[in-house]
């Protein structure tokens, strides 16, 4: 009777499963490394339209910038389309934004910006400076305000015997802290400070769209409009989808045909493929993990409850 020797084809299928592993994970590093050196066009075709996309909260600005960057400076894109899904975000990136938005409406380049499902507060601050806003009748828009939110944790401080002691360099230097409630003189200062980065919403929003300041502080009290309510303001200039947006911009730089669009691809680093299913990418995504720090804010709060 023949001898079976399991161990040995154990350790044989051990080393096997081990070389495919990592002969697996080689070819996704190459195939990664390779979608890296690839071009960031889906044709190389000249003279098209560029898509930049904005989707979810505006938490940090790099990206988008890089991209409008590039395609302001690539002769072969005569115009780009900013398709926007956002219920606004961080004031800074947003600001950052408008403003690449705005060197390109003063550059020799076309841009219009596409609201989707939701593009408020700060979503509808970054499409303001482009040369026609294109909504459809039922997207979410408007909300031009600010929001500055805290949160107060004292009396459960207190019920789990925990009292901090806080030594600090000023009479505000805590302001909206947790642990303590807010004094009339900190609230009025903060309130300073919404009031002056609002007082930049509308002239930025006045600015964009070329109305007087006056008829936008009307409707800058932070309430949405319909895309329809909104072209009655004045706050797009036309209503339609992404792809009439497309179209139109394609007819004004006098493209004929079907323009070809111009986007860049997604390019996930090897960690980002390990980790786009798990549950970090759930947390990380989460309402939560966007909603928590006490920042200002161009943000509609309901409209992060969608994304």
């Amino acid at each position: 009777m023949e001898h079976i020797d399991f161990g040995k084809k154990k350790k044989t299928f051990s080393r096997g499963f081990l070389i495919f592993l990592l002969g697996f994970l080689g070819l996704l590093g190459l195939s990664t490394g390779i979608s890296w050196l690839l071009p960031d066009k889906m044709t190389g075709a000249p003279g098209k339209l560029a898509l930049v996309e904005i989707k979810g909260v505006i938490s940090d600005s790099t990206e988008i910038v890089r991209q409008l960057v590039k395609f302001r400076r690539d002769d072969d894109i005569r115009g780009i389309v900013l398709r926007i899904n956002s219920p606004g975000g961080a004031v800074g990136p947003s600001q950052e934004i408008y403003d690449e938005v705005l060197r390109i409406r003063e550059s020799d380049k076309m841009i219009f910006a596409s609201l989707g499902s939701t593009a408020a507060s700060g979503g509808y601050y970054i499409a303001s400076p482009a040369h026609r806003v294109f909504a459809n009748p039922g997207t979410l828009t408007g909300s031009i305000g600010v929001i500055m939110a805290f949160s107060n944790i004292e009396e459960l401080m207190g019920k789990i015997g925990l009292r901090p002691e806080v030594v600090k360099s000023g009479e505000f230097k805590d302001s909206g802290s947790p642990l303590r409630p807010m004094t009339s003189k900190e609230r009025k200062h903060l309130q300073g400070v919404v009031d002056d980065v609002h007082q930049q919403f509308v002239e930025a929003v006045a600015r964009g769209r070329n109305l007087p300041i006056e008829e936008v502080k009307k409707v800058a009290d932070g309430r949405i409009f319909t895309g329809r309510q909104a072209y009655r303001l004045k706050l797009v200039d036309q209503l339609g989808g992404l792809q009439e947006t497309i179209d139109n911009l394609a007819e004004k730089v006098s493209i004929p045909g079907i323009p070809k669009i111009i986007k860049e691809r997604e390019r996930p680093s090897f960690l980002d493929f390990l980790l786009q299913n798990s549950i970090y990418q759930y947390v990380e995504k989460s309402m939560i993990s966007r909603a928590f720090p006490p920042t200002l804010q161009y943000l509609w709060p309901l409209g992060y409850q969608s994304f």
